[in-house]
């Protein structure tokens, strides 16, 4: 079997493989960020920002930072703990080998994203950068309130190549805990071995919570199969991994709107600064896959895109950065006005 063309059948040993070392992943790397380290995270910058820094924008969330690969770890032990897909993850790490990464690398941790265009309400998945924003309604004022992120953001498997996920709108029309599945006639023509129904357990591919959208056939659900999360592995359903769908079936309520959307260039504001974030396109994330890195090319609409968005401040734009940030397309926010 490749390493890079991974197949999902050995999740099980790896998935068991990253949850024992979960815990202690998050207790290191929160230890180390509260005493100002740098074993496991750091304060390098891309595009002369800190990458430690913690965003105060309506337009970013998260931070920015690094993990030190330790003993036999591997990219793919890094995804679950950290809230990441693999394909973003490798994406922001060009030229590393996932699977050899080496003891002692310094690996960047895409954790900050630029929030897609348009209304934040509900729920917004970019297939792009393949993760689901959850947009909380407003909270009373109050120190709870002000400790509760406005957004959650959780990274997502999206739709393969022939089952792909569709854009537009809908809503979440009904919740379930341990869904059963009905293979479509389309997928038990692709797979003649799949059964009927599917019960719900260990072979239910939905996990063991479903939201089923308005769109017949689509869903946002757990997965059997955590290792398939950052990638474009499904049917063109929404998989998140288990402990994200429980978070999320939680938090939401039947009614919430859903939006769908694929936007690998986000653009967006901290103060006066104008921030950049750049992500492979749906058909580039197989050559991500296949060979750790891509080629550098330069989006058609980059200049006018940035330029109306930037409005009055377009003279600040540093070119050459944002040309940078678009040919590496590493998803990760980069600052590209000039002080």
């Amino acid at each position: 079997m490749s390493k890079r063309a991974f197949s999902l059948k050995s999740a099980p040993e790896r998935s068991w493989r990253v949850m024992r070392r979960a815990d202690r992943v998050r207790v290191e790397l929160l230890l180390v960020v509260l005493a100002g380290l740098s074993s496991a995270c750091s304060t390098i910058g891309i595009g002369g920002d800190p990458l430690s820094r913690r965003f105060e924008s309506e337009d970013i969330i998260g931070r920015i930072a690094t993990h030190r690969i330790r003993g036999d770890e591997t990219l793919l032990d890094l995804t679950r703990p950290f809230e990441l897909g693999y394909v973003e993850l490798v994406a922001a790490n060009p030229g590393i080998d996932p699977w050899l990464p080496g003891v002692g690398r310094r690996i960047v941790l895409p954790t900050a994203h630029v929030l897609p265009s348009g209304p934040r309400e509900g729920i917004v998945i970019n297939l792009a950068d393949q993760r689901l924003y959850f947009f909380r309604e407003a909270q009373a004022a109050g120190p709870a309130a002000s400790s509760r992120p406005r957004v959650l953001s959780f990274p997502i498997g999206v739709g393969r190549d022939g089952w792909s996920t569709p854009l537009g709108r809908t809503r979440i029309v009904r919740k379930r805990r341990d869904p059963i599945w009905y293979p479509t006639r389309s997928a038990r023509a692709e797979d003649p071995s799949l059964p009927a129904v599917v019960r719900a357990g260990p072979e239910n591919p939905l996990g063991n919570r479903a939201l089923y959208l308005g769109w017949p056939t689509y869903l946002i659900h757990g997965t059997n199969e955590p290792d398939g999360v950052g990638r474009r592995v499904s049917r063109g359903c929404i998989r998140l991994y288990p402990e994200g769908i429980q978070r999320l079936f939680d938090e939401t309520a039947i009614g919430t709107p859903v939006r769908v959307v694929d936007e690998p260039v986000k653009l967006g504001w901290v103060g006066r600064d104008l921030y950049l974030e750049v992500h492979p396109t749906l058909d580039e994330m197989g050559q991500i896959e296949e060979n750790g890195v891509l080629d550098r090319i330069r989006p058609d609409d980059l200049r006018p895109r940035i330029r109306k968005f930037a409005g009055s401040e377009q003279s600040r734009i540093d070119w050459a950065v944002a040309y940078r940030v678009a040919a590496e397309r590493r998803g990760i926010p980069v600052r590209i006005t000039r002080d």
